[in-house]
């Protein structure tokens, strides 16, 4: 099965030079240096990422010519630790990687598809528009593994049902909270779908809430806090489930968003608002948890959310989905999902109808 991966590729060079050099591979120093950072030793770091130590060291030496300063401080009792300018370069690649994965694997997913019509594959295809998410990559990952053939665009909740509606995609892929927010929510789906003619199957169960930096040295503890002059925050997308989720909350609130400084910057991946933050460029954000951890973040739960996708009933049964939703429904994939932080995998692959996942609830 023929898969693509489009990878962001960072190279830096000194214009002013007499001489210019050949441009220094950010992306093989930042690895370097993430190693050292958790190690705290050059060899194993230089080990770790398939360099000889003479090698990793011509590489830092030629860093810190290129960037006029230190890249790496030995420190008694912790080894070699990272300077502030090293620390940054890691992060801004963290944020590269956080704010273009998406959308460079939704590329490499339209180049696939040329491709294979080219190669006049006959096996169908599952086409699967969806936010991203961490539980939508890791299905991904499943269906690489078992050889089932998908096509996935990652977009805002909202596009990803209107593509379904307009028949553009198998599979649309949207959140709800619990609660509160759960039916003004729907209804902005519902707009979309119908539930004579769609089902929904369930994904998983994710904490949504406040990022904060280690410590939460700001005391961010509630939405009003975001008001507050001294914090500074990251948003996400215009459009995203998430941006419209946040849009309710502080409306139910009566917060005004003008108030909140950095409201308009808006970040397509929960990860890329950990990562914004992670820099030092913000100090709070709303997303999953998941991010939270993984980049080192504390977290502030504020509610849950279910997370869905939608499909045709009448496509329950087609070949491009049989072979998808057996893999949601597998065990192994829901201990993968369940082991995601902030996630619950209890329900993950039920298939529903829209009464059954939201009983009470006119539609």
């Amino acid at each position: 099965m023929l898969r693509i991966s489009i990878l962001p590729h960072l190279q830096i060079r000194d214009d002013t030079a007499p001489t210019p050099a050949p441009g220094l591979d950010v992306s093989r120093l930042v690895a370097l240096l993430g190693h050292i950072e958790a190690t705290g030793n050059i060899a194993q770091s230089a080990e770790a990422v398939a360099l000889s130590y003479r090698y990793a060291w011509g590489i830092l030496r030629d860093a810190e010519t290129l960037f006029g300063g230190a890249l790496i401080a030995k420190t008694r009792g912790r080894g070699s630790t990272l300077t502030p300018l090293a620390q940054q370069l890691v992060w801004a690649s963290k944020r590269i990687a956080a704010r273009l994965s998406p959308t460079l694997d939704s590329l490499a997913s339209e180049l696939e598809i040329e491709l294979k019509k080219l190669m006049a594959e006959s096996d169908p295809a599952v086409r699967i528009h969806a936010s991203h998410g961490f539980a939508v990559a890791a299905l991904r990952d499943f269906l690489d593994e078992h050889k089932v053939r998908h096509d996935l665009k990652y977009c805002g909740s909202l596009e990803a049902v209107a593509a379904l509606a307009e028949g553009a995609c198998d599979v649309a892929g949207f959140h709800v909270p619990i609660g509160e927010f759960e039916q003004e929510t729907l209804r902005r789906f519902t707009a979309w779908l119908r539930p004579e003619t769609h089902c929904l199957i369930h994904l998983a169960v994710r904490s949504q809430g406040l990022f904060v930096r280690p410590g939460n040295p700001l005391g961010v503890h509630s939405l009003d806090d975001l008001v507050r002059s001294d914090v500074r925050f990251v948003n996400r997308q215009v459009g995203s489930g998430t941006r419209l989720l946040l849009d309710l909350m502080l409306a139910r609130r009566g917060i005004d968003p003008n108030r909140i400084e950095g409201f308009s910057n808006g970040e397509f991946t929960h990860a890329a608002v950990a990562a914004y933050i992670g820099s030092g460029m913000a100090d709070v954000g709303f997303g999953v948890e998941t991010a939270a951890r993984r980049f080192g973040l504390e977290f502030v739960p504020v509610l849950k959310e279910r997370y869905f996708f939608a499909i045709e009933k009448r496509m329950l049964e087609s070949p491009a989905l049989v072979g998808a939703v057996s893999a949601m429904n597998n065990r192994n994939f829901r201990e993968r999902v369940d082991a995601l932080p902030g996630y619950e995998a209890e329900l993950t692959g039920v298939v529903q109808t829209f009464g059954e996942a939201f009983p009470g609830i006119p539609l």
